[in-house]
């Protein structure tokens, strides 16, 4: 079983960028599909980023159209974590980020059965 913490968020202007980071434990993180969510207060939770596993070193990443061009996925697989780089944040990126876990992937958040804690990301105006 995969555990995960985040860990990154904070406080930041807008246009300001942050970097949230995922560690997994486990063995077999390399095939597992990993996910980050956000959830704003009186919100639901929404995707944000994906990737999921292909081949040996071939992931495939996924985005929410809200974010695409501002934020990038990566994997780092001999450090079992995933990154999420978000760049030119703005006031509605405030939320509680997680980062999910599953075998195939997904951007319905009731599909990932194992979550992080979660990390606050805040942005002022």
């Amino acid at each position: 079983q995969v555990q995960l913490v985040e860990s990154g968020g904070g406080l930041v202007q807008t246009g300001g960028s942050l970097r949230l980071s995922c560690a997994a434990s486990g063995r077999t993180f390399s095939r597992y599909a990993m996910g980050w969510f956000r959830q704003a207060p009186g919100k639901e939770r929404e995707f944000v980023a994906g990737t999921t596993w292909r081949s040996a070193r071939i992931y495939y990443a996924t985005y929410a159209d809200s974010v695409k061009g501002r934020f990038t996925i990566s994997r780092e697989q001999v450090k079992n974590t995933v990154s999420l780089q978000m760049n030119s944040l703005k006031p509605e990126d405030t939320a509680i980020y997680f980062c999910a876990a599953n075998a195939y992937g997904s951007s319905v958040p009731a599909e990932y059965d194992i979550w992080g804690q979660g990390t606050q990301v805040t942005v002022s105006s």
